[in-house]
């Protein structure tokens, strides 16, 4: 089957959109679909306001709608609600196409801390993006059911997954600074939450790797203490290796629907501390073994306790091959044909 997935959020960013997309996609290959991603490197683009890294694509419409013509898809997903992703919406409603989309992220409360704009003003635009496709794929339950609650339609559970022979507990010496060490992996945004872990008064040393609008304000903060190191955008080899490094692994956010970094330390062995919010309390639940508490002092001391060995356990429940196989089979194709190719594909992933 013929698989076209339009994205606003690709290349250069590094997220767990990005990252999710791309493990989708292989996966969806091996399943034998054709699959192609519409993206904003296809667009001129102008930098998003208060975030210059995200690039939104300029009058796409046109061009999107020969896209999709050319390539003939039999299934349309969109991922995003930016300029691609409407204009890609905007055309299976003329051409009476089904599609699916996504809820990636919590878009209301990233623009109400960055412009002030109130949630429900947001969330009703997002019903309205929304309630048109055929499914609206959330990454946990508890998505699934906030949507749900805000008049969202059609809202089914599309799950994560981790590389695990990527990120697996290896050689513990990346990161030479005091010990405990706890670190911090992701964007640097108000959204993310960086200083709250940054204001903890925690023995050893503080990591933060990754960038992002809000870094170079907090590294004027806190650059100049001694325990607090900062790196770069790192590829996935070597996050491996500073997960394994890490006594713990530092979730502040409070607006993720999932946090795909959380699997990705965990599988290296490394405890998480987080509060207790959506992402950390579905990926984690109330008996797994990560240390989920309001206090996020009380949280990394007690993560501190916690056995890698069984960290990582926990971690191997999760494979990016169910969960692509869980996302084709919430697509909604155009012919039977291509619905018996979806089925077909199905069955020998599920055969192997």
């Amino acid at each position: 089957m013929k698989i076209l997935i339009v994205t606003d959020a690709w290349e250069p960013q590094v997220n767990g959109v990005v990252r999710t997309l791309k493990q989708t996609r292989a996966e969806l290959q091996k399943m034998g679909h054709t699959v192609d991603l519409l993206t904003p490197l296809e667009f001129k683009t102008i930098p998003c306001p208060t975030y210059p890294d995200i690039r939104l694509s300029m009058f796409p419409g046109s061009k999107v709608n020969q896209r999709i013509r050319e390539f003939a898809p039999d299934a349309i997903h969109i991922a995003t609600e930016g300029p691609l992703g409407l204009a890609a919406r905007k055309y299976c409603l003329k051409n009476k196409l089904p599609y699916t989309t996504a809820y990636h992220s919590r878009f209301p409360e990233y623009v109400q801390l960055r412009f002030g704009i109130p949630l429900s003003w947001t969330y009703a635009w997002l019903a309205r993006f929304h309630n048109s496709a055929e499914a609206v794929m959330a990454p946990t339950r508890v998505v699934v059911e906030d949507l749900q609650a805000r008049g969202i339609k059609n809202v089914v559970l599309w799950s994560r997954g981790v590389d695990l022979e990527i990120f697996k507990p290896g050689r513990r010496d990346k990161l030479a600074s005091r010990s405990p060490i706890f670190v911090y992996v992701g964007r640097v945004a108000v959204e993310k939450n960086v200083q709250a872990f940054l204001d903890l008064d925690l023995p050893g040393s503080k990591w933060i790797v990754g960038d992002g609008p809000a870094a170079a304000g907090l590294k004027a903060q806190f650059g100049n203490h001694p325990n607090v190191h900062w790196l770069g955008v790192l590829n996935q080899a070597e996050l491996a290796e500073v997960y394994s490094s890490a006594d713990v692994f530092v979730f502040p956010s409070k607006t993720d629907t999932f946090g795909l970094v959380l699997l990705e330390a965990m599988a290296c062995g490394c405890p998480v501390a987080a509060y207790p919010v959506t992402g950390p309390i579905d990926v984690i639940g109330n008996d797994g073994p990560g240390s989920l508490h309001e206090d996020l002092h009380q949280a990394c001391m007690g993560a501190l306790q916690l056995d890698r060995a069984e960290v990582r356990r926990f971690a191997e429940r999760y494979s990016w091959a169910a969960a692509s196989r869980q996302f084709a089979s919430h697509l909604h194709p155009f012919t039977p044909h291509a619905q018996q190719e979806l089925r077909l594909a199905e069955q020998g992933a599920g055969g192997e």
